[in-house]
């Protein structure tokens, strides 16, 4: 089990005295702690299961890691959730790390940028998806579905609206519309995924969109 890290905390401050027993083994001969040799041991001692490690490695890329993914997301919630999702994979997957690569910190920031930029791609493929299948006067749904993937705080009630009438479809609209919405994937990859024609596909997303429309029309 990896240390806690709590849902949706932003970064935490650098702590000012670094532990004596990993810092000592990192000094330099003129006294001074080389930053890529020191991140490098703590994810080896983190690969060994140091919770100590972890906690110093989350408060030296934690703030710089943040803001990488801000600039991409622009969103608070979602920045924070990237950066922790970055981090269960730096627990997890540090025995992996291969210095000769690069920095730790560099394959930090390279975990961090490309899940910020899934999301992104993620939001896209839904808007997309709405242009192309959902009704004209299905508009005032969009924000919510939206949400429903995304999980928005200013729009959690919504969302959790939109999942629960999800549920009341027929099976094969509501994975269908999972699979877009919830899942993030494009008509086309739905109907791979399916093993449906795509205009199959196409149509049961319209169908779930009205009767969604029609069963959320007094609660949104």
């Amino acid at each position: 089990m990896p240390p806690s890290l709590t849902p949706k905390q932003g970064p935490r401050a650098a702590p000012p005295v670094l532990s004596a027993k990993i810092a000592d083994s990192t000094l330099a001969s003129d006294g001074v702690l080389e930053r890529d040799q020191l991140d490098a041991l703590l994810l080896t001692r983190v690969a060994e299961g140091n919770r100590e490690a972890f906690a110093q490695l989350y408060d030296r890329f934690s703030s710089p890691l943040y803001g990488a993914a801000m600039q991409i997301l622009r969103d608070t919630a979602e920045a924070q959730d990237v950066v922790q999702d970055a981090f269960l994979t730096l627990w997890e997957k540090a025995a992996t790390f291969e210095s000769s690569r690069g920095s730790a910190f560099s394959w930090a920031v390279t975990l961090v940028r490309n899940r910020a930029i899934d999301r992104v791609r993620m939001r896209r493929r839904r808007s997309e998806l709405l242009a192309e299948s959902a009704p004209e006067d299905l508009g005032y749904l969009a924000g919510a579905l939206q949400a429903g993937g995304d999980e928005n705080a200013a729009l959690g009630d919504e969302a959790r609206a939109v999942r629960a009438a999800v549920a009341t479809l027929p099976p094969e609209q509501q994975r269908a519309l999972e699979l877009a919405f919830f899942g993030g994937l494009t008509q086309e990859e739905i109907a791979r995924k399916l093993r449906e024609p795509l205009g199959t596909v196409k149509a049961r997303i319209r169908r779930g969109l009205l009767k969604l429309r029609d069963s959320l029309a007094d609660r949104l």
